[in-house]
């Protein structure tokens, strides 16, 4: 990809590798689990001419370094809160994902100051609730337990193959386009076989067991909306995130511009990119961020 530069940048103690390109406003891109920088790739091609595009891959993911134990979204907040501050960025767009819109409900909710407006395609935010366990979820949420668990490590980690497995599991099965990932599965496969990268991204996981845990009981405490500019795309095919869950969102987000995102699945950047591009520059260019 053309202009495309890769960065260290120390913040709280860690270095975090950051992919950046194209020139404008700033946009940061917050990726999923299993993904790293590289899944925004098709999305920073088609935005680089209007925007600058800021793709960190997460403490415990890719090429930044590992937690020595559970980090969840707000301390990965804390480090996206330095991460701008280190790149001199006062004010951003936050467009995230899966793992990346929990960071960015955490982010704005201790930062609204650094946010210029919220997009989001398919994340749990509080008003799931207990449906995330609902008997027919079951066989779809399991992982979010058993990569909780040192038998996940020692088994997915067994070998380059079975961590192959694992992660191409999860980026197929979740796609409404199969292929999604095709062109890129091996290197999703080698950078979750280096060294750390499963550990780091099942941190999150034991980071967030208590409030899954919470929310799974209705048992969550009340939390104020957030008042920033929030475009919500749900994916039509998510397995794991029905369109029917976006019934609350309302209550987290009260300046709210929500609608389906028709023919694709959990991973909209990645299954439609000329969309999911136009979405989100439609949606900033609506709000004055462009």
């Amino acid at each position: 990809m053309d202009g495309l530069e890769h960065l260290t940048i120390r913040v709280n103690g860690a270095d975090l590798h950051v992919a950046r390109c194209g020139t404008g406003t700033p946009l940061l891109l917050l990726h999923g689990w299993p993904e790293f920088w590289l899944t925004w790739e098709p999305v920073m091609e088609r935005l680089a001419a209007r925007h600058t595009l800021i793709a960190p891959d997460l403490r415990g993911f890719g090429d930044s370094d590992k937690p020595a134990g559970p980090f969840g979204a707000d301390d990965q907040a804390a480090d996206m809160a330095a991460l701008l501050d280190a790149l001199g960025i006062e004010y951003a767009g936050i467009v995230g994902h899966d793992v990346g819109g929990a960071v960015i409900q955490a982010l704005v909710r201790a930062h609204p100051e650094l946010c210029a407006g919220l997009f989001l395609f398919d994340f749990v935010y509080p008003g799931i609730g207990p449906r995330l366990g609902a008997p027919d979820q079951l066989s779809e949420i399991w992982y979010q337990s058993f990569n909780q668990m040192d038998l996940a490590l020692t088994l997915v980690g067994a070998s380059r193959e079975s961590c192959a497995a694992y992660i191409g599991h999860f980026l197929r099965h979740w796609s409404h386009r199969k292929d999604a990932f095709d062109p890129v599965m091996d290197a999703f496969a080698d950078t979750f076989w280096k060294p750390g990268n499963l550990a780091g991204g099942f941190a999150h996981y034991r980071a967030a067991h208590a409030g899954r845990i919470a929310m799974l009981k209705g048992e969550a405490p009340p939390l104020p909306p957030i008042a920033v500019p929030t475009c919500v795309r749900w994916a039509e095919h998510d397995p794991i995130f029905p369109y029917a869950w976006t019934d609350r969102l309302g209550e987290t987000f009260s300046n709210l511009d929500l609608a389906l995102l028709p023919g694709v699945g959990h991973f909209p950047h990645r299954e439609d990119p000329d969309r999911a591009a136009a979405e989100i520059a439609g949606f900033f260019g609506r709000i004055g961020w462009a």
